[in-house]
């Protein structure tokens, strides 16, 4: 059953809007991360074209820095150091220092492994561009590893020369990026949320599609109600971490021009928000709607506590809502 009588009265009448659409409307809110260079690529990423489909050159190329990262996966400061030419300048990103040659380069990161024992080294390539027969350019982003803090992020571009018919490494420029900060950790109750729900029944058909947005601080949820062929509403809600508050809180918009924010709280396997919203009328409203997780595809929804400029409504009948 999706919301029996208001659906039901909202067919019989022509599509006027009956008394209780305010009860569709406002009950859909539940419903509802040193920078170098390098060529590999991390496992969820699609793998990389294979050396038959690229130039020779270019396959030379990923080849070195697949090499590349094995050595710094691997702690060999000698290897390392024999990727770079005989002129190369490196900067240590932790230190600033910079240093020229490979004996120094090899010095260096010596002194990194002792220091970080731990490191490792993702790269994503963006690009890789020939200016000249004899230099490439390599682009993307690098992250180093380590158990004991945040990984360290940045965007690269490194130069490479071919020399007696070797790629060797002259130069890399790196820009960090910013860390941005994630509430995921207080959202992340609510990650069962995630994917596509329905709550079909009656000729009506409610369907609530939610995902994570970038950096998962926020969980957006977007939603229609359809009568038959039909669809009546369709909005979206936005469920987040209030760090003033230090609550989570949501807030939804509709199609009529209703909105919503709530407060959650949850006890249990039950969350309970607490939602005040204006109609698209101008009239205020209220709610407590409680969601209980059955299991990982299952959840129920009742609507209690509910109130129209100021008018008590009747609660409205627990729904049963499953994943799709």
């Amino acid at each position: 059953m999706l919301y029996g009588n208001d659906l039901q009265q909202k067919e019989s009448q022509n599509n006027d809007p009956p008394q209780g659409i305010p009860t569709m409307k406002h009950l859909l809110e539940p419903i509802l991360i040193l920078g170098i260079l390098m060529n590999a690529v991390s496992a969820d990423d699609p793998p990389a074209a294979s050396d038959a489909t690229l130039s020779t050159d270019e396959a030379e190329v990923r080849q070195v820095g697949e090499a590349y990262i094995a050595a710094f996966n691997g702690k060999d400061a000698k290897a390392l150091a024999a990727f770079w030419s005989p002129e190369a300048v490196y900067i240590n990103r932790m230190t600033g220092e910079q240093v020229q040659g490979r004996e120094a380069i090899a010095e260096q990161f010596t002194a990194i492994f002792e220091t970080e024992s731990d490191l490792k080294m993702q790269v994503d390539v963006e690009s890789i561009d020939f200016v000249s027969p004899n230099v490439a350019v390599e682009k993307g982003t690098a992250r180093i590893l380590s158990s004991d803090a945040d990984a360290d992020v940045a965007d690269y571009s490194a130069v490479y020369i071919r020399r007696d018919g070797k790629w060797l490494l002259d130069r890399v420029t790196d820009d960090p990026q910013p860390i941005v900060k994630s509430n995921y950790e207080q959202l992340k109750e609510l990650e069962w949320m995630v994917g596509r729900w329905v709550d079909e029944g009656d000729g009506g058909k409610v369907v609530t599609r939610c995902d994570w947005s970038k950096n998962k601080n926020f969980l957006a949820r977007s939603f229609t109600v359809s009568l038959g062929d039909r669809v009546e509403l369709s909005g979206i809600q936005f469920v987040g971490w209030d760090p003033a508050e230090k609550q989570i809180r949501s807030w939804t918009f509709d199609s009529d021009g209703g909105f919503s924010q709530g407060r959650w709280l949850k006890d249990d396997n039950r969350w309970y928000i607490r939602k005040k919203g204006t109609t698209s009328d101008g009239d205020r409203a209220t709610a407590v709607n409680i969601v209980t997780l059955i299991d990982d595809s299952t959840f129920s929804l009742q609507s209690t506590q509910r109130t129209l400029a100021g008018e008590l409504l009747p609660n409205v009948d627990e729904v049963v809502v499953v994943r799709n």
